[in-house]
């Protein structure tokens, strides 16, 4: 009982001191580090738009050591000189990463030229320093159209912004990306330059779909300077199916298996229950003698 207290005493001691150890070292770190705070926005194909931070650490000697800030509390705000509009909050996740989503009818305070402001704030701690991020954009609209002319799936982009009597404006020239959605992400299929307002891509023919064969194409207009990032998107039965029918004999739902699968099943079998039988058998043998040595000694 003293031996296991001693041990249970010394566990205690060795893990207070790690605890202690990698405080000590935390403390330590944070000078060695050097706060990011990015701060972007992407207009949906919705037209719904998020405003989105990364918040992380990264070792001013290390690039390769980049440490997310998790639960720490971003302000969003939409600003027009001396005038500000909270927008939303949110907390960064455990990747550093904090959003909020706008309403498609969200009303924004824009100046003369259509500049939207957006600033992104976050107020410090007793470790870390406050920091703040702010973006000037211009609301971008993409439409999408997806027809067939002569045979050939074409994709049709139109790109434009509204003045203040609704009138739209050509976006005079800027680079476009067109996509597909893939298994895991979005797979580019072709890039180009948007001109006087507009771009026309031919779309493949050997693409696959889902099931039905559709394919959602998309649009995207990325980290642009003046725009930010804007997605638009659709789906079309433009993807190919070929779903190809194998009769084969074994299946698991087959009536029969193959001959040697019943070989191998049986004798694992047998070589599973001569185990126990042994198994069993022995320790009867070890009972027997167990009791044999009981009455040895009693009669001594």
């Amino acid at each position: 009982m003293k031996n296991t207290l001693t041990r249970y005493s010394v566990f205690i001691l060795l893990l207070g001191l790690i605890i202690n150890t990698a405080g000590i070292a935390q403390e330590q770190d944070i000078t060695n580090y050097r706060m990011r705070f990015n701060f972007r926005t992407i207009k949906q194909h919705d037209n719904t738009r998020i405003l989105e931070t990364s918040f992380i650490a990264a070792n001013k000697k290390d690039r390769k050591d980049i440490v997310p800030v998790y639960e720490a509390e971003i302000k969003f705000f939409n600003v027009l000189n001396e005038e500000e509009v909270l927008l939303g909050k949110s907390k960064t996740s455990n990747e550093g990463i904090a959003r909020i989503t706008l309403p498609e009818n969200q009303q924004y305070l824009m100046d003369v030229e259509g500049n939207i402001v957006f600033k992104a704030i976050f107020e410090g701690t007793d470790e870390l320093d406050s920091d703040e991020e702010e973006i000037s954009i211009k609301n971008l609209n993409l439409e999408l159209s997806l027809t067939e002319k002569d045979s050939l799936k074409i994709v049709m982009v139109e790109s434009y912004t509204l003045d203040s009597l609704g009138m739209k404006i050509p976006l005079v020239e800027a680079d476009i990306i067109i996509s597909v959605d893939g298994m895991l992400s979005k797979m580019n299929i072709g890039e180009g330059t948007i001109e006087n307002g507009e771009f026309e891509f031919e779309f493949p023919e050997d693409l696959p779909g889902d099931s039905n064969g559709d394919l959602t194409v998309y649009a995207i207009l990325e980290d642009h300077e003046i725009y930010g990032d804007v997605i638009q998107k659709k789906t079309v039965k433009w993807g190919i199916f070929n779903k190809q029918i194998k009769e084969d004999k074994y299946t698991l739902w087959s009536e029969a298996a193959p001959i040697w699968m019943y070989v191998v099943l049986t004798i694992l079998l047998v070589g599973v229950w001569a185990n126990y039988i042994y198994t069993i058998v022995n320790l009867l043998k070890i009972k027997r003698e167990g009791k044999k040595l009981e009455l040895k000694t009693e009669n001594s």
